[in-house]
């Protein structure tokens, strides 16, 4: 069943497990996404990147998500959120798409254009009751910001300060953060080296719940300590995307006389159940759907 973010964020911060943030892109690891949910009793949340959206569809991909989540987990509480929104018109799109949650990734311009942008956002969603994400500090994507992150990590990470004055100023829900963490496949061959230092800070003067991007790949006990510390959202978005397409491959290659696309497919959907509740557990939200 489909639910407010705030609803489930209630309750992960009161018993300190974060929820888990998962990228999809169409049916397939949408299924793979809710039958983990249903496996583990877990309330999770569905994400949709702009690059998804662009693939499939907005409506499409909401109709998916929306379906699936009443017949395949229908006493499992659901959200689903715009994963980096690049823009007022993309963020306003799915408002009235039926998002109880977006973000607005503006952490790329400089410190007050970003409140400027977020604020905008933040004053349109909160009008229909739904929940924005901003972001400050930077999370690198490419092997060249990996080495700058290494050399000049204060270029990358989030300011204490700057936390405060974002929150104040734009009335944000949800805060990601720069805490050393680092976007897309180079995080799988480059170590992640968490600033636990700094998110401490954060934790410190700003209590909306904190969001870490860029987790695929931590170990658990890096997780655990980082639920500790103010982290109730952990998206997962590389790892579901290696997950897929290795079982794809390997069912091809092990199989090269089948043509249904309907049993080709069956154990990618399976990949994807078995890695998102390996996070699931990781996250400590197993068999919070009663409680």
């Amino acid at each position: 069943m489909i639910v407010h973010l705030k609803n489930l964020l209630k309750k992960a911060q009161k018993n300190n497990y974060a929820l888990g943030s998962f990228n999809t892109h169409n049916l397939e690891t949408t299924l793979g996404i809710l039958r983990a949910a249903q496996a583990e009793e877990s309330p999770l949340i569905i994400s949709i990147s702009p690059n998804s959206i662009r693939y499939a569809g907005l409506k499409p991909i909401v109709h998916i998500i929306e379906t699936a989540a009443k017949n395949v987990v229908p006493t499992i509480p659901i959200s689903f959120h715009l994963d980096h929104g690049e823009n007022f018109h993309e963020a306003s799109e799915c408002i009235r798409a039926g998002f109880s949650s977006i973000m607005i990734d503006n952490s790329e311009l400089p410190f007050d254009e970003n409140i400027f942008q977020t604020k905008k956002v933040v004053e349109y969603a909160h009008r229909y009751g739904v929940w924005v994400q901003g972001e400050i500090g930077r999370v690198p994507k490419t092997k060249e910001e990996i080495k700058l992150l290494h050399e000049k990590p204060e270029e990358f990470l989030t300011k204490p300060e700057e936390a405060v004055e974002f929150f104040k100023k734009t009335g944000v829900d949800t805060l990601a953060i720069g805490i050393g963490n680092i976007h897309g496949k180079y995080k799988m061959t480059h170590p992640v080296k968490i600033n636990w230092s700094r998110l401490r800070e954060i934790h410190k003067v700003i209590k909306i719940p904190l969001v870490l991007h860029g987790a695929s790949g931590l170990k658990k006990e890096e997780i655990k300590k980082a639920i500790s510390l103010g982290i109730k959202i952990i998206n997962i978005h590389t790892e579901i995307n290696i997950a897929f397409s290795q079982a794809l491959r390997k069912k091809i290659n092990n199989d090269k006389k089948e043509v249904d696309p309907r049993k080709i497919l069956l154990e990618p959907i399976k990949a994807i159940e078995e890695i998102v509740k390996e996070k699931i557990r990781m996250f400590g939200s197993s068999n919070r759907t009663k409680r």
